[in-house]
């Protein structure tokens, strides 16, 4: 996932200050690459393709591909099967994976995630920065991800905008009004209920986050927002590509909505953000640098602590639609107009 893939790029750049001869190789879904595209602590680049993941002969030359390189060590984030098999391919006798007890006798060195974060960099940083225990004897305690555009990404993408009759000089929010499943997304008429209150509290001009395919879900919210608040969205001014959206967002006054790829792509631009969280996502895991100013979130836990009593998220996963018929906008429109203010 985009978000996975943009928070492990610390890794190499903290590699790098330790062991800056060092030949780094990334092997990544190939739709994540636009988020590291640039990024100069990665020498090459692998693509697990779709065509890949549907047919073992393809993956199998990947894998033979992998085993050609004679890589000294491997850093497996994730320890699924798929990477299981390239670990096994690499060759290397260094082996790091986080700890599975299935999965363990694959690897060197295994790390048990811790489950409470220490720093505000949230345990997605955490977790994975002691994977380099092995390797580093100077390992940061927080180091943040890092999106690279050039300066005619970020050229053209403001011409875009004044050409679309937005004016940069004003407040101008992007709102990530879809999750990445219907399980991580704010409801839709409560989402229109949150984005009417930015527009009353700042005068601001708003831009939606969504790909073609998600225009039908992307317009229910738009008409079910007020007619004053719709003649300050831009509904046809949004990103053809991910990097376009990157691009775009760059310029933006912050990102607002659910928790997901698009509020770490944001962070990762330096952009504020207010995070809506699913009601069983952890939301110590993925709050990554908030900080109660630029950078705050929401979680149905932070308001209602009753309802996970004596309960896992796993559990909670099951009643996520119900759980958000707990956490209507009432519950989210003090946080979100105290942060509103410094706009």
């Amino acid at each position: 996932m985009i978000g996975d893939v943009l928070t492990t790029s610390i890794l190499f750049e903290a590699l790098k200050a330790e062991h800056p001869d060092a030949v780094l190789h990334y092997v990544i879904n190939s739709h994540t690459f636009p988020v590291v595209e640039n990024n100069p602590f990665i020498d090459t680049f692998l693509f697990v393709t779709p065509e890949m993941e549907d047919s073992k002969t393809e993956f199998l030359d990947f894998l033979k591909t992998i085993k050609k390189e004679k890589y000294d060590v491997v850093i497996d984030v994730y320890s699924k099967f798929s990477s299981n098999l390239m670990t096994k391919f690499s060759g290397a006798k260094i082996k790091i994976s986080k700890k599975k007890w299935y999965t363990s006798h694959y690897y060197t060195h295994t790390f048990k995630d811790a489950k409470i974060p220490n720093t505000n960099a949230g345990l997605a940083v955490e977790n994975r920065l002691q994977l380099l225990q092995p390797l580093c004897v100077e390992i940061p305690q927080t180091l943040k991800p890092k999106v690279y555009l050039s300066p005619k990404e970020i050229e053209n993408s403001k011409q875009f905008l004044i050409d679309s009759k937005i004016d940069v000089s004003k407040p101008l929010f992007m709102i990530s009004v879809l999750g990445s499943g219907d399980n991580k997304t704010y409801p839709l008429p409560h989402m229109a209920d949150l984005i009417d209150t930015i527009v009353e509290d700042t005068n601001g001009q708003i831009l939606f986050n969504y790909i073609p395919k998600q225009e039908h879900e992307a317009k229910t919210v738009y008409n079910f927002c007020k007619a004053a608040t719709k003649k300050h969205i831009f509904f046809d001014v949004f990103g053809k590509s991910l990097r376009d959206f990157l691009s775009i967002t760059h310029h933006c006054t912050a990102l607002i909505g659910n928790e997901g790829g698009a509020v770490n792509m944001a962070k990762a631009l330096d952009i504020p953000t207010f995070t809506i969280f699913s009601p069983w996502i952890l939301k110590e895991a993925w709050n990554m640098f908030d900080n109660d100013t630029t950078n705050v979130s929401i979680h149905l836990k932070d308001v209602k602590p009753e309802l996970y009593e004596g309960k896992s998220l796993k559990e909670m996963k099951g009643q996520a639609f119900s759980l958000y018929d707990s956490f209507p906008p009432e519950l989210i429109f003090p946080k979100l107009k105290n942060y509103l203010k410094q706009f």
